[in-house]
Formats: C-alpha cells, sequence, structure tokens
C-alpha cells in the first residue's frame, strides 16, 4: 500500500511560481513511476506531468510544457512539481499519482496509476 500526500497549493496571482511537493509512505519508492495530474471543477482530470523511476525520463502535457518541471528525490521519498508563470488555466486540484513501473518509463493515462493522494488545491488570479 502507498500513501501519498501533496502539500504547496494556495492562492497566486498569474505569472507567479509555486512548487507542488508529493511524499509517499513507502519503502520502495524508487520502484514507482510518478506523476501529477489536475482536475479543474467540471472537467475530468487530466494528466500534467510523470517521471520514472529514476528521474531519467520526463513526460509533460502540453499545456504545461516549458512552464512545468517535475523531479523526483528518492532519498526523500518526493516528487516535486515546479510551476512557472502560471495561468488562470491552470486553476484546479492537483493530484500525486504512483505506479509500480520497474521499466517502460512513466505512464501519461490516468487509468494506469492506482495509488492517489488527497490532493492541493491550486488557484491562479488573473
Amino acid at each position: 500500500q502507498v500513501q501519498l500526500v501533496e502539500s504547496g497549493g494556495g492562492l497566486v496571482q498569474a505569472e507567479s511560481s509555486l512548487r507542488l511537493s508529493c511524499v509517499a509512505s513507502v519503502r520502495t519508492f524508487n520502484n514507482y513511476a510518478m506523476a501529477w495530474f489536475r482536475q479543474a471543477p467540471g472537467k475530468e482530470r487530466e494528466f500534467v506531468a510523470a517521471i520514472s523511476r529514476l528521474g531519467t525520463s520526463t513526460y509533460y502535457a502540453d499545456s504545461v510544457k516549458g512552464r512545468f518541471t517535475i523531479s523526483r528525490n528518492n532519498a526523500k521519498n518526493t516528487v516535486l512539481l515546479d510551476m512557472n508563470n502560471l495561468k488562470p488555466d491552470d486553476t484546479a486540484v492537483y493530484y500525486c499519482a504512483a505506479v509500480w513501473r520497474l521499466s517502460g518509463g512513466a505512464p501519461t493515462k490516468r487509468d494506469e496509476y492506482n495509488y492517489w493522494g488527497q490532493g492541493t488545491q491550486v488557484t491562479v488570479s488573473s
């Protein structure tokens, strides 16, 4: 069982930056691919970014490419999402997700992840 706890959300102005953190309570964190998804009111949960188990491969949604950076620290069981140049359209609840994945990078589809955090709210005002 993997427990994921996100933090770092908040209310910011457009063009600001924010860092989200996700801490995993699992002994073998470096055997899990990790990802961030987000869900805006009235919309489906969508992929934001993913990172392979050792951090060698990263993947981004087109809407955040060049603005968001995903990284991980396996010694601290932590995955980060650095968000720059935030836009009002980035307003959503952001979820951390995990899946056991020893090879093949990291999935980008929601259904491939089986562990989820509770989410952290990010609100970007114009």
